[in-house]
């Protein structure tokens, strides 16, 4: 039976795609929480820019390497931790590319493979909503995954594969699942990016879908909050669902962002086709989210 760990104070945390869109402010809010927090990263120019531009670097370590070439100490290392977050990914912007199957899924598999046969307790991962496919409506953990892109199917894959290989070693094992984000770092095509590039240009008009597909949207800043409660706990396991549970059309949050930032520009609906790859309304059930973060909770004041 894992003991309880609802508070990270003081553990030494792994986190994979540091540098990244969500990573940057998973690794702010442990930091804020007093964890030690490792950054495996690749690129040693951007990873020591990244390093130095955090409010405070106290408890903030950077191993550079890649993850498909580190060696047998490095990886001893790393299994160490007493917490692993797997962030890292390739190609988001990209969903369809064959890679996410070919080539990104097996690289990720075997690094965390070795950590787990090394001795790693405590891993999350991050998953996507895309594993759903085309399921429609409000969407719980337990829906058999049928996911209709190659980045879908390779994250379940990746997730049956982890699934068996925790279990078996008594891993504590997080499954989330993220839906929609949006906030500083986002990807230069996401949606509020292009928005953005508009208001500064000064344009008159945005081109769109028609603005009636219905999502799961948050604050990336509010998802990295999720994650680290999710991780902290050990009574919510396996796949739990890291979103707002509330759906809002995509026209509604265009709209809100225009308000936010005080702009006005004609919104130019239906110029672009809805994706096919993704149903018209789909949004998270979080009820097991609750229940994890309540299980946090409850940890910390029987601390």
């Amino acid at each position: 039976m894992p003991h309880a760990h609802a508070s990270l104070k003081d553990r030494r945390v792994l986190v994979t795609g540091a540098t990244g869109f969500i990573g940057t402010p998973v690794v702010d809010a442990l930091l804020a929480r007093g964890a030690t927090v490792t950054a495996l990263c690749r690129n040693a120019a951007r990873a020591d820019a990244w390093a130095k531009a955090r409010p405070s670097r106290a408890g903030l370590g950077l191993m550079i390497a890649d993850m498909a070439e580190l060696s047998a100490g490095q990886l001893n290392e790393l299994a160490g931790h007493e917490q692993i977050l797997h962030l890292a990914w390739a190609r988001l912007d990209a969903f369809k590319s064959q890679e996410h199957v070919d080539e990104i899924l097996p690289r990720h598999l075997r690094f965390l493979t070795e950590l787990v046969e090394r001795g790693a307790r405590r891993l999350l991962a991050v998953g996507t909503c895309l594993e759903y496919g085309l399921a429609e409506g409000c969407l719980a953990e337990e829906l058999p995954p049928r996911p209709v892109t190659a980045y879908g199917i390779a994250k379940d894959r990746l997730r049956l594969a982890l699934e068996p290989l925790c279990a078996g070693r008594g891993v504590v094992f997080h499954w989330c699942r993220l839906f929609y984000m949006h906030g500083p770092g986002q990807a230069e095509k996401s949606l509020l990016s292009q928005l953005d590039r508009a208001i500064k240009a000064g344009a008159d008009v945005f081109d769109m879908s028609g603005g009636e597909q219905e999502r799961d949207y948050l604050p990336v800043a509010e998802v990295a909050e999720l994650l680290v409660r999710v991780a902290a706990q050990d009574q919510v396991t396996g796949v739990v669902n890291c979103a707002s549970g509330q759906p809002v059309t995509v026209r509604a949050l265009v709209e809100e962002h225009l308000r936010r930032r005080g702009a006005s520009l004609r919104l130019n609906l239906g110029h672009y086709p809805y994706p096919d790859y993704e149903p018209m309304r789909f949004w998270a059930d979080t009820k097991k989210l609750a229940a994890a973060l309540a299980a946090g909770d409850a940890q910390d004041l029987g601390r």
